[in-house]
């Protein structure tokens, strides 16, 4: 009867030292998959398999880095397409004769006026240069006043995801905004002194002809070129940005587009 009860013990403190065992490796496991957790979701884009992670990036200094990036772009832009020539010579951004008004430029042509077609090529561009140089403090604005609710999806995506970004957000509110830019830089070059001939010439042949007058909206046509030719030089920036790290001229671009390297 003495000796069952020794065994008895023995087995109950055998099953209590398994348990303890077990309990021990339980708890180390919890510990390390804390840790691992804790390890993952301090860094950003880590690919696992023992590579190093890049340094965590917050999302408020990816969208700091975002409009920084953009902020660079406009003014470099700015700069470039606000110069003597800066539309007139640059074939990418080029404010061609209208398109809707190529048979008055082909008739004008016909009719003798090619100096005329070549003036007014020239102004309508110089109206796109003037206005840039007023616009481009309200499109920084509009930058500064940008908000991104996921800025690593910006980050991430293609090379010119945040200029669409902004082109899709900013669009209609630039249009409301150079508008005003625009006529009084159309005026203030006179673009109107050659364009009335043109088309008064065209729709006086059109008398004889029957065929119907053309009035295209000159304001609307460099309000959209010159929109459309500053967010090309912000795109072409911003691929320079996440391409080049010699492009990054501040920290917060090193940090933030390094992510990309």
């Amino acid at each position: 009867m003495f000796t069952l009860q020794i065994k008895t013990n023995d087995n109950m403190i055998n099953k209590l030292m398994t348990l303890a065992v077990v309990m021990t490796v339980i708890f180390a496991s919890c510990d390390e998959l804390t840790n691992i957790a804790e390890t993952a979701t301090s860094t950003v884009g880590g690919s696992g398999g023992g590579e190093t992670a890049a340094p965590a990036l917050t999302n408020d200094e990816v969208i700091a880095g975002l409009k920084e990036a953009l902020t660079v772009g406009i003014n470099k832009g700015s700069s470039l397409a606000s110069a003597t020539d800066g539309f007139f010579k640059n074939p990418k951004i080029m404010l061609p004769f209208p398109p809707d008004a190529q048979k008055v430029k082909d008739k004008a042509i016909d009719l003798g006026l090619q100096n005329k077609v070549d003036q007014f090529e020239l102004t309508l561009n110089r109206a796109a240069e003037e206005a840039t140089k007023e616009a481009g403090p309200i499109f920084i604005q509009a930058i500064k006043d940008m908000s991104i609710g996921d800025g690593f999806t910006i980050l991430k995506g293609e090379d010119n995801a945040a200029t669409n970004y902004l082109r899709d957000k900013t669009t209609s509110k630039l249009v409301s905004a150079f508008s005003p830019k625009v006529k009084a830089a159309i005026d203030k070059v006179q673009l109107t002194k050659y364009w009335t001939p043109l088309t008064k010439a065209y729709n006086s042949a059109n008398i004889l002809t029957g065929g119907s007058d053309i009035d295209t909206d000159l304001n609307a046509f460099v309000t959209e070129r010159a929109i459309k030719g500053l967010f090309l030089l912000v795109e072409k920036e911003e691929k320079n940005i996440r391409k080049d790290p010699l492009a990054r001229a501040t920290d917060i671009l090193k940090k933030v587009f390094s992510f990309l390297d």
